[in-house]
């Protein structure tokens, strides 16, 4: 569908169902469905940046140029710009990107439901998936350079999954026209701390294809480990830590018998080189991929029905937990949060509420009790991180120790409402809510009086 020759979708195309699914770079994410086309679509509002000097217009139009540029089996495809007053409470006119909607998340939403919180650890997915995984994206990405683009933002959550667990390169809220190739002036260093080359931490940086290069070398580990690098380490230490030559561990790696597994890790620490000129191309990487891959094609179908029984089965987190990727603000770094809700049993008929109290509320009841608390929230909450702690598998670690770093409590829950609050919304709000009557009772008493 050509978007840049004029189409556009309104309310008159769409279903009033939005399903609210997550928020990216530059705003929410809504899922509903395209009347005439009979296909579910997310559709990317875009919220202005008050840091950014790009007005969302602009922004909006040049992400979904590169999107319409990059039509690809292995990137996402944009429908259209939406333009009109979406049927979502306290919406008013917005403008947006109506894009394909992968039915399987991504594959930070893949490590989510695969980690094992019984046990503590992570589980990657099979290796024959976690081989295809790796191949695709080394395709999206090759045709990404091969037209002139960067994407800026390689990671997990990033990379979408679609009903077959297939993936496919999303967010281009970064991705700058190379300037390898345009030597453009206005190319712009985006990107997680965590994936980003230590060249770039150079302010006079300009970014080149060495940076998506480097990023994937770091979200094959990830894919690899099943898991986020460096688990524990906050902002400030991975920021000084990558330039002085800090990568992954890959000992764990190096010693399963797998075939193939050793040229992915030797291709993984070619990527993250720290030399950019050192670091292989996307032409050259995708050959790896497919080789390693091939070894193990016939095993691909076992490994995704296997993946796809327990991301279906009633005990599965998908169904017992409902988790949420947040966009960083300025409060915060730029990673994603997850959010748990876990079902209760005190009340049955509601598998959204939590009881408080001797009642049940709702999760919508105990989000907007913090809302209209919050000046008093903000002024009066003293033990700001103990009421956090009760809700801390809530968040990534690197939100909870950028909220941890506020000085004063005020600033931590300031922290708190413009980074994971705005964002991730009721329901981690109303888990908030309930750490509070635990471990701040009087405050409760107070605020409810």
């Amino acid at each position: 569908m050509a978007l840049l020759s004029g189409e556009r979708i309104d309310n008159d195309h769409l279903g009033e169902n939005w399903e609210w699914i997550g928020a990216g770079g530059f705003g929410d994410v809504y899922k509903t469905r395209h009347k005439s086309l009979g296909l579910d679509m997310a559709i990317k509002l875009v919220r202005q940046d008050p840091r950014s000097i790009m007005p969302k217009e602009k922004a909006l139009y040049e992400e979904a140029s590169h999107m319409d540029k990059a039509s690809f089996d292995f990137v996402l495809r944009i429908y259209g710009i939406y333009q009109g007053c979406p049927p979502v409470k306290g919406l008013s006119m917005q403008q947006g990107i109506v894009i394909e909607f992968m039915e399987r998340g991504s594959i930070e939403t893949l490590q989510n439901a695969l980690f094992d919180r019984e046990a503590g650890k992570a589980i990657p997915p099979p290796w024959p998936l976690a081989f295809r995984l790796a191949h695709h994206v080394a395709l999206g990405m090759n045709f990404l350079h091969s037209i002139g683009l960067l994407h800026q933002d390689l990671k997990p959550g990033n990379v979408l999954l679609n009903d077959d667990l297939n993936a496919k390169l999303g967010d281009f809220g970064l991705s700058r026209v190379s300037a390898s190739i345009l030597n453009s002036d206005e190319a712009a260093v985006g990107g997680t701390k965590k994936y980003t080359p230590p060249e770039a931490f150079d302010l006079n940086y300009k970014p080149v294809r060495s940076f998506d290069i480097y990023s994937y070398g770091i979200l094959l580990w990830s894919i690899f480990a099943g898991e986020e690098p460096y688990p524990g380490a906050d902002y400030e230490r991975v920021v000084l830590r990558i330039p002085k030559g800090d990568r992954p561990n890959c000992e764990g790696l190096c010693q399963k018998d797998v075939e193939g597994l050793k040229a992915l890790v030797d291709l993984m620490r070619k990527c993250w080189d720290t030399e950019p000129s050192k670091r292989p191309i996307f032409s050259e990487i995708h050959k790896v991929t497919d080789s390693v891959f091939t070894k193990h094609k016939k095993d691909i179908r076992h490994a995704v029905n296997e993946v796809l029984q327990k991301l279906d089965s009633p005990t599965s987190g998908q169904h017992s937990r409902l988790r949420v990727a947040s966009s960083r603000t300025s409060t915060t770094p730029d990673e994603p949060i997850s959010v748990d809700v876990v079902d209760n049993p005190a009340c049955p008929s509601q598998q959204t509420s939590v009881s408080a109290g001797t009642k049940c509320l709702t999760v919508e009841d105990k989000a907007k009790f913090v809302d209209d608390k919050m000046p008093d929230l903000v002024q009066d909450t003293e033990q700001v991180m103990d009421i956090i702690d009760e809700v801390r598998h809530m968040f990534h670690k690197e939100a909870y120790s950028t909220i941890k770093a506020e000085k004063t409590p005020q600033e931590k829950m300031r922290a708190l409402y413009d980074g994971p609050f705005r964002s991730a919304g009721e329901v981690l709000k109303a888990a908030f809510y309930d750490a509070l009557k635990k471990r701040a009772p009087e405050l409760m008493r107070k605020l409810d009086g």
